[in-house]
């Protein structure tokens, strides 16, 4: 617990800001309205995969339901902490009066661990789906993909849940953060602090590298078909097409939302000599750092699903009519070469 002079809880750090920087940095409209338009774009995406899901083959079925899992995760990341942080912004309230325990600031932080991770490692999972779909098409039953890939889904939320909570077990803290709207966790250089900070960095990190691999090797192998030499013979289907131009989508959302913040944790817990002083305190230009980073990383929760929504094969078809016309031709072509012929 750093010197702050009381009794108040460990994740009270020395901070100098008064209440007029407050109301300039943290605008209450702002917030809202970025939060709305969030939800509003998740609920679009999720009533969209509610219809797509009708029908749909094993392999769709299984992607979908990965996406219906990284929907939802955005959703009720951006309900739950858009709910603290714009009424922290609407009445400025003394996080010192109101959480002197810092039961809210646990639970903050463990909702910003939580939901930052999801999409990263479910990213990385659906990455693994469709290499394995793609490159070892008859390697798993069809018949349990759903349920494989709502296991997988589970799994992931397990894991940031477990990772999450390490900071509630001793493992690194959790602190109020600029300008006092938000808490996460600290870029000291105490040694659970540089562990966890480290931990979530590379976690992160590691699942961007491995969705960036396997993504690459899974549109190389789709290339490659379309072609090789027995390309009407083995051309892959449209859906095939879609679920990579989505997941290569998702995946550079991820790479340019998150990456900027996984590295400067990195850095900055490994700075030597330490970012934070002994009493707690940052300079106030890392402060004014990682309040953007993180302001960054929140778009990927409101651009996933447009991600899914923009590159449907309906909307480019529409967009780009030649495509429609080449993929109805290619399909002909296909039956045509598949025809027996009459000795």
């Amino acid at each position: 617990m750093w010197p702050n002079g009381s009794s108040l809880g460990p994740c009270f750090r020395p901070t100098n800001i008064t209440l007029e920087e407050r109301r300039l940095i943290a605008s209450p409209w702002f917030a809202a309205s970025f939060c709305l338009v969030g939800l509003a774009s998740n609920l679009l995406a999720l009533s969209v995969l509610a219809g797509a899901r009708q029908g749909s083959s094993h392999t769709r079925s299984s992607f979908l339901t990965f996406l219906c899992g990284l929907v939802l995760t955005d959703f009720m990341g951006l309900l739950i902490t858009g709910a603290i942080v714009v009424s922290q912004h609407a009445v400025l309230f003394d996080w010192h009066a109101v959480d002197p325990s810092c039961r809210l600031c646990r639970f903050f932080g463990v909702v910003m661990v939580f939901f930052g991770l999801c999409p990263l490692l479910l990213g990385a999972a659906m990455a693994s789906e469709r290499y394995l779909g793609i490159t070892r098409p008859f390697s798993r039953p069809a018949a349990s993909s759903q349920r494989r890939a709502w296991a997988t889904v589970g799994l992931v939320w397990a894991t940031a849940l477990a990772l999450g909570l390490l900071p509630l077990l001793g493992v690194g803290r959790y602190t109020v953060q600029y300008p006092g709207s938000w808490c996460f966790l600290t870029l000291g250089p105490d040694p659970g602090d540089v562990a966890f900070g480290l931990l979530f960095s590379l976690l992160g990190s590691f699942s961007v590298g491995l969705s960036f691999l396997l993504n690459t090797i899974s549109v190389a192998t789709l290339c490659h078909v379309y072609h090789g030499q027995e390309a009407a013979q083995q051309r892959p289907r449209d859906c095939e097409v879609e679920m990579m131009a989505q997941l290569m989508g998702i995946m550079v959302v991820a790479s340019i939302c998150w990456m900027p913040l996984l590295i400067f944790i990195a850095q900055t817990v490994l700075r030597s000599p330490p970012a934070m002083s002994p009493t707690g305190q940052l300079s106030r230009a890392t402060e004014q750092q990682l309040l953007i980073y993180l302001r960054v990383a929140t778009w990927n929760q409101i651009l996933d699903p447009w991600v899914y929504i923009l590159f449907r094969r309906a909307v480019i078809q529409r967009l780009h009519p030649r495509l429609s016309a080449r993929t109805r031709s290619l399909s002909l072509q296909t039956q045509l070469t598949r025809r027996p012929t009459m000795a």
